[in-house]
């Protein structure tokens, strides 16, 4: 493939519902660039892209594939992406690195759920939007009913560009209004005849058209100033219009094919070629210190690494889209995430499993190098003189939370390597091991997210692995205060150990007040404040250590080692084993040996002491409390409230929000446990939600008793 220039380049995605036909479209748009010289199927499991073992085992798309072909003397680059909406991250990606988005239709099933996620995220990333109704061979195809549900779910956005004369198993005909003309094609598709529109069609072909021209003229005051004067616009004007239109987001511009019997993808590619912008006439990816970068073949070379995989006798794959400048074979970069030298060995043009070597890749293309030592996704290779750094890519964040165990002790280790490979290549994961909770954490998309993991280690790595749920980060504090003193002392020949300590713990709140006045179990107690010192702690809240002791009964060299015995304790609670927090503690009195107190002496003693008032303080487990939003077809709405209200969610408000029911409410973390899983069977998948940590609060009676049996019955097991 020869070199394209900037302006010759188009970059699209792929997105839509699984089973829409991305992969199938992909297929036929590489089998019209002459990039295949035959279509597969995805059946047969021998397309371009989802060439994975895991897809073929799964029959859907997994992971996004880049492809390129060649239509018009440009260059077209795809992004097929995978279409449920676990995979959100590869679409996130993958409409980081594109100009338009081409959102594919099944209209056989109409609009789905993975629709709609990927309609979100275009969105979120102000994509621009072609809406390409395929399928229409189906039986039982209804375009003005998928139209109507497009409009309503999407906006009045949605324009009719391209409609079927005869949708069904005999579909073969489109009346363009852009065109103003019929296609017809030939049982093998392909290339059409391209018709005059027939009268049975002329009335509705020339409404369709004047609604486009109108749609075009209302992007630009001079186009709208053309359409007045002349009642019309040309083809040429129309085009300027619809480019303008949506960049802004307000044409999403309808197109129809028949993917399976290359039906409408000429007419497809022609449209790209014409109308979506090159690389360089999109807003440039912001660079993170602020540098003006301009996407010019022959400024600095720097490029962004969007997708990384790891293929079986190739090594890892780095994906990338070449910022500005010219990328070459053999190059060497500096990897300004890592301070690292990195060298380009082979670049290559990629069309999914296929990948054709090149020389040389220019400013706004997508390609891929091999075996590059420190880059991973989100990372930016520049000469060392422009020093660029593109901000990331802002991955959607995880809405369910599990636990990975190896079942043989010996592949703990190696569980913890792959789960950081896959991460690596699905920043959507989130792996780390909690020391709190001694566990492996994996935070994903949903249970499928999870499951392909589990897939990659039985089928892949051979490593039999448990998925377990995540214990719940419960936090301990009292609720009144109490006092307690305790003597360590120890003799046995030579240098002793004593130390003698006495406290009173309390609940602390910000902004309270120095203590100075106790009453516990009816006898007053009076502490002079001599000094404090607050201990912010990194598992949340705060322990406050005063200093009340006066006459010296404890030297201020002792003091240190008292408080390093607290926090022994505050590390785990008597009751579950949970981090401690929100107490402070008066030092009022205590007792010194001449020679045998010491720091061990002090700590063990300002432990023990602490142990046994905060047991005597009407201690209460804290759990882990989340703002919870959730949006919901309406009338998906009455159950979606009676599941969330047997979570024990406070439920904090109602609203509508673009179509959907918004329910805010306040949930324990420890009931959103398959959340994901329970949500889309409520409302056929097209619910969602967004959930971020709010409080800790104090568990119900009935739940403290339920763990505190829970921890006993561990505690006897071990």
């Amino acid at each position: 493939m020869k070199t394209y220039k900037t302006e010759q380049i188009r970059n699209v995605a792929l997105i839509g519902n699984a089973g829409a036909g991305k992969t199938t479209l992909a297929e036929a748009m590489l089998f019209e660039g002459g990039i295949l010289n035959r279509r597969g199927e995805v059946t047969a499991k021998n397309t371009a892209s989802d060439y994975t073992d895991i897809e073929h085992d799964y029959g859907n798309s997994i992971f996004s594939s880049l492809l390129s072909t060649e239509y018009n003397n440009k260059k077209i680059n795809i992004i097929d992406t995978p279409g449920m909406k676990a995979f959100a991250g590869a679409v996130t990606s993958s409409l980081n690195v594109v100009s338009t988005a081409l959102c594919v239709v099944n209209t056989g099933d109409g609009i789905g759920a993975g629709t709609e996620n990927a309609m979100r995220i275009a969105d979120k990333n102000h994509t621009p939007v072609i809406m390409v109704m395929n399928g229409l061979d189906h039986e039982n195809v209804n375009f003005e009913n998928v139209i109507d549900d497009a409009k309503s779910r999407f906006g009045k956005s949605v324009t009719i560009v391209q409609y079927p004369v005869n949708a069904g198993p005999d579909f073969n005909q489109v009346i363009d209004v852009l065109k103003m003309k019929m296609y017809q094609w030939g049982a093998d598709g392909g290339e059409p005849q391209i018709l005059d529109i027939p009268a049975s069609e002329q009335e509705r072909a020339d409404e369709l058209h004047n609604e486009l021209v109108e749609k075009s003229a209302e992007n630009d005051e001079a186009l709208m100033e053309l359409y007045f004067d002349k009642g019309s616009l040309s083809e040429d004007e129309m085009r300027q219009g619809m480019r303008l239109g949506m960049t802004d987001r307000s044409l999403f511009p309808v197109f129809c094919t028949c993917a399976k019997k290359d039906m409408g993808i000429r007419r497809l590619m022609e449209f790209i070629t014409n109308i979506v912008p090159p690389p360089n006439e999109v807003p440039m990816r912001k660079e993170a210190k602020g540098k003006e970068v301009v996407m010019d073949p022959a400024g600095p070379a720097s490029l962004f690494v969007f997708k990384t995989t790891m293929e079986s006798h190739i090594g890892e794959v780095t994906y990338f889209k070449v910022m500005s400048g010219t990328i070459t074979e053999g190059m060497d970069l500096i990897n300004t995430n890592k301070s690292a030298k990195e060298r380009l060995s082979q670049i290559f043009m990629v069309a999914g499993k296929n990948r054709i070597k090149v020389n040389e890749l220019c400013a706004g293309d997508l390609g891929a190098t091999v075996k590059l030592k420190e880059t991973k996704v989100n990372h930016t290779l520049s000469t060392k003189e422009a020093d660029y750094k593109f901000v990331p890519i802002e991955f959607p964040k995880p809405l369910t939370t599990v636990a990975f165990k190896a079942v043989n002790e010996t592949d703990e280790e190696k569980v913890g390597e792959v789960l950081h490979r896959m991460r690596d290549e699905d920043p959507s994961y989130i792996v780390n091991y909690s020391k709190e909770l001694k566990q492996l954490i994996v935070q994903a998309q949903s249970e499928y997210h999870i499951n392909v993991l589990k897939w990659f280690f039985e089928k892949e790595y051979k490593i039999e692995v448990q998925v377990l749920p995540p214990r719940v980060p419960y936090r301990e504090t009292i609720t009144k205060a109490a006092q307690s003193d305790y003597r360590h002392k120890k003799q046995s020949g030579g240098a002793g150990q004593f130390g003698e300590v006495h406290m009173i713990i309390e609940p602390y709140e910000e902004g309270m007040p120095d203590p100075k006045n106790f009453k516990i179990d009816g006898k007053e107690w009076v502490v002079n404040l001599r000094g404090k010192e607050e201990v912010t702690l990194t598992w949340g809240g705060k322990l406050v250590f005063c200093n009340c002791i006066v006459g010296g009964s404890i030297d201020a060299r002792f003091h240190p080692a008292i408080l390093k015995g607290i926090m022994e304790k505050m590390e785990e609670g008597p009751l579950t084993g949970s981090y401690a927090r929100d107490i402070r503690v008066c030092i009022y009195d205590g007792k010194m040996h001449p020679v045998d107190s010491n720091e061990i002496s002090f700590k063990l003693a300002g432990r023990n002491a602490f142990s046994q008032a905060f047991k005597k303080a009407g201690p209460k487990i804290l759990e882990p409390v989340y703002n919870l939003d959730v949006y919901t077809p309406s009338d998906r709405m009455g159950d979606v409230m009676s599941d969330l209200q047997g979570r024990r969610a406070l439920i904090m408000g109602m609203g509508s929000e673009k179509g959907y029911e918004k329910i805010s409410a306040k949930v324990p973390l420890k009931e959103m446990d398959n959340y994901t899983t329970a949500l889309n069977s409520l409302t056929g998948g097209r619910g969602w939600f967004n959930f971020e940590f709010d409080a800790y609060e104090k568990v119900p009676a009935e739940v403290q008793d339920e763990l505190l049996k829970a921890y006993e019955a561990e505690n006897s097991e071990e």
